[in-house]
């Protein structure tokens, strides 16, 4: 990433004619490498998803002999991983209007209130009035304290009668 076309393509060739051993890749980068022989692949930081991690460790041993995928990552990376997920099922799930949304995502600002053009704009989500309904829920998480987790909360709330709910 960032390397001129001409450099970039140089050193794709050098690696695939082995006039060189290593190439450091970004993943669209190594996802174009096509040799057999590859035998190591190794991953600076977790890859996205099994799919990801699947077909780029899929670049090692392609000839049949043996390939070896070494990956580095820390609880933080899954952090980060988890966040770029809720990012996206927030935006998915939102009602604002989503080119104010993604320009504000790039730093951008939208100074209309909509754009007109999108499904936000275009069908707006009924608005309620869930007033009552936050209070109560927030009750019941005073009540229950921090010992349960969030499905806990709702089970209790729509009233589900499970055999966690019975026990405590």
């Amino acid at each position: 990433a960032g390397m001129d076309a001409q450099t970039r393509a140089a050193n794709q060739d050098d690696f695939l004619m082995e006039r060189a051993d290593v190439i450091v890749a970004t993943i669209a980068f190594g996802m174009g490498i096509d040799k057999p022989d590859v035998r190591y692949v190794i991953h600076y930081d977790i890859p996205k998803s099994l799919e990801g991690y699947y077909q780029e460790t899929g670049r090692a041993g392609r000839d049949g002999g043996e390939g070896h995928c070494l990956t580095f990552y820390s609880y933080k990376d899954i952090q980060i991983g988890k966040l770029l997920l809720l990012e996206t099922v927030s935006y998915a799930e939102s009602s604002m209007c989503r080119r104010k949304t993604l320009l504000h995502y790039f730093g951008e600002e939208y100074p209309e209130e909509n754009c007109g053009c999108c499904d936000n704009c275009l069908h707006p989500k009924p608005k309620i009035d869930a007033q009552a309904s936050l209070r109560m829920a927030l009750e019941a998480l005073r009540d229950l304290g921090d010992k349960f987790k969030a499905d806990y909360l709702a089970s209790v709330l729509v009233g589900k009668n499970t055999a966690l709910i019975k026990s405590y």
